[in-house]
């Protein structure tokens, strides 16, 4: 991935330096349990403890030569350690390491996602706090429809980042596995015994059955997680950036003092963080498929997962990590005018009222057939005369057989659509 969009300690997670790091864990964990069924003497354990390890230039040097990553691996430990590295790898294949470690790396990425998401959820609860009364127009089809508030629209969202939170955790768990059971996963070479004393001691649950990998469908349900939360920040990045333009101007992305919004124009503040989280949520979205197409292998494994999974995993962990914290500083940043939302409101000149008109027509005792052709009525002409339908209600001789002058100017109050929010509110804590 892009230095650009990797943030430290997600980054430090895939690279290379720790996905070594991560096969010697794995490696070494076998090793301690083998010496605890005694397999290997104590001595050899401690020296093997000792001195074991690498560097990358030394394993590249050696793959060059052999083609096999985890041989030029374990070629480069064995020429630290000495003698006793015949013990190490014992009853192994690849992917006992490979896989296991896999999973090692991604439940520590998952930790720093779910971290993630928690702080996106607070900035979004904090900036709903602060606009509960900011009444705005809700639209449907790109068109007005009837008034909410922001702190509504941003419960929507905190609503649907719960739900990827909840998703991610249980696709944790998902991936929380390991296999320790040789070249078709069917122990002939290792005690089962070793892959369960592995796994507790990496913080796993052992693979009920695998073959010579973990099955990629466990990859892929936490590929399409990951997917499914990009999927929602670039929703909630969208809606700003319609928020945002110039005709409506409801919100703003931060914009740092010494910015610039273009190289031609020095006008323009772009919603730049908003495009940029909506590009690579394609990204991710994209990598998602993939690991759905490596699902399926050959028989008890093949090679076809295997480049493609040194792309996409790493770089889904890595750009959702960075989408996440785009959007937590979006959020705590965003500039909010409740004026020009209240004057995009207006700007319909109140026809988005005409719904308030029907019902009070129906209290009255209309037909809902009735009432509906009085109301349209009044939005028509509105609209044709270019008048506030206010307006051309109190000028509708057939609405005022119906409703006082009261009752249509309380008709117009916006505030009333806004009169059951607080049991939304409550159920968010704001």
């Amino acid at each position: 991935m892009l230095d650009r969009y990797t943030l430290p300690k997600m980054g430090s997670i895939w690279s290379e330096e720790a996905k070594f790091k991560s096969w010697l864990d794995v490696e070494l964990a076998v090793c301690e349990v083998w010496s605890e069924l005694g397999k290997i003497p104590s001595a050899s354990l401690k020296n093997i403890k000792d001195k074991a390890s690498f560097t990358v230039k030394r394993i590249e040097e050696i793959e060059k030569e052999v083609e096999h990553d985890l041989i030029a691996f374990t070629t480069a430990v064995a020429e630290s350690v000495g003698e006793d590295s015949r013990f190490i790898h014992m009853g192994l294949t690849s992917y006992d390491v490979e896989d296991t470690a896999l999973c090692l790396r991604l439940k520590a990425s998952s930790d720093i996602l779910i971290d993630d998401i928690k702080t996106a959820i607070k900035a979004l609860k904090t900036l709903a706090k602060g606009h509960k009364d900011s009444i705005m127009m809700g639209r449907t089809h790109g068109m007005h429809a009837e008034p909410i508030t922001f702190a509504f629209k941003l419960c929507v969202w905190i609503a649907e980042l719960e739900r990827g939170l909840e998703r991610l955790k249980a696709a944790k768990e998902e991936i929380s596995v390991g296999k320790i059971s040789g070249a078709v996963g069917s122990y002939a070479n290792v005690d089962p015994a070793v892959e369960e004393k592995v796994c507790a001691k990496l913080g796993l649950k052992p693979s009920p059955a695998s073959t010579q990998v973990l099955q990629r469908d466990r990859f892929a349900a936490y590929l399409s997680c990951l997917a499914l939360i990009a999927g929602s920040l670039e929703k909630f990045a969208t809606e700003i950036r319609n928020l945002s333009r110039t005709e409506l101007l409801e919100v703003e992305e931060p914009f740092k003092k010494g910015q610039k919004g273009s190289s031609a124009m020095p006008h323009k503040k772009n919603p730049i963080i908003s495009e940029r989280i909506t590009g690579l949520s394609r990204v991710v979205r994209a990598n998602a498929l993939v690991s759905i197409e490596n699902i399926s292998l050959w028989h008890e494994r093949d090679l076809t997962n295997s480049a493609a999974e040194r792309v996409i995993i790493p770089d889904s962990n890595i750009l959702l990590d960075y989408m996440l914290n785009k959007f937590i500083y979006l959020i705590e940043g965003l500039v909010v005018h409740p004026d020009n939302m209240r004057a995009n409101i207006d700007r319909s000149g109140g026809i988005v009222f005409a719904q308030r008109l029907l019902h009070a027509l129906i209290e009255k005792g209309l037909t809902r057939e009735a009432a509906y052709k009085i109301a349209q009525q009044c939005a028509m002409d509105a609209r044709e005369k270019k008048i506030a339908m206010i307006e051309a209600s109190l000028a509708n001789t057939e609405l005022q057989k119906h409703l006082s002058k009261e009752d249509i100017k309380k008709a117009f109050d916006a505030g009333y659509f806004a009169r059951n929010l607080e049991v939304v509110y409550k159920r968010f804590g704001i």
